[in-house]
């Protein structure tokens, strides 16, 4: 049995005004595993990079935003076929602040939300993102 490629992703749940950001992944998107569905945005590690800043790279790149590093909410995981290929990818969500909700989106993503983050399930987001909300809210109504 073929072994898949293993990658960890940073992943960002931006933060902006009590709404949170969502990435519509595109199309044409050669290593998508989300095609047409929303994303939080985010990316993989490369060797030898700080999770932090590998954060905060592929945020940037993504969306154009400078945020800051909250908290960690989830870990999760999913095994996407890319190009014939098996991933497995770990994916850890850090909770992320914007002062600004203006996003430049990159050649990877057709558009963006802002979302209230009580409504996550009436979006066609990725299953992995399911308990990714779960936690932020059961976190969020915890601490008030």
């Amino acid at each position: 049995m073929e072994k898949p490629k293993l990658f960890i992703a940073m992943k960002a749940f931006i933060v902006h005004d009590g709404k949170v950001l969502l990435l519509r992944e595109s199309d044409s998107y050669e290593e998508g595993t989300a095609t047409s569905h929303y994303v939080v945005p985010g990316g993989r590690v490369q060797p030898g990079e700080k999770f932090d800043e590998a954060l905060l790279r592929e945020v940037y790149e993504e969306t154009g935003l400078r945020v800051k590093i909250k908290r960690p909410i989830a870990v999760s995981e999913w095994r996407p076929e890319v190009k014939g290929e098996k991933w497995q990818i770990i994916g850890v969500f850090f909770e992320c602040s914007s002062d600004s909700d203006k996003v430049s989106l990159d050649k990877d993503h057709s558009s963006h939300l802002w979302i209230n983050p009580k409504e996550y399930a009436s979006y066609p987001i990725v299953d992995s993102l399911t308990p990714v909300f779960l936690e932020y809210l059961n976190h969020a109504t915890s601490a008030l």
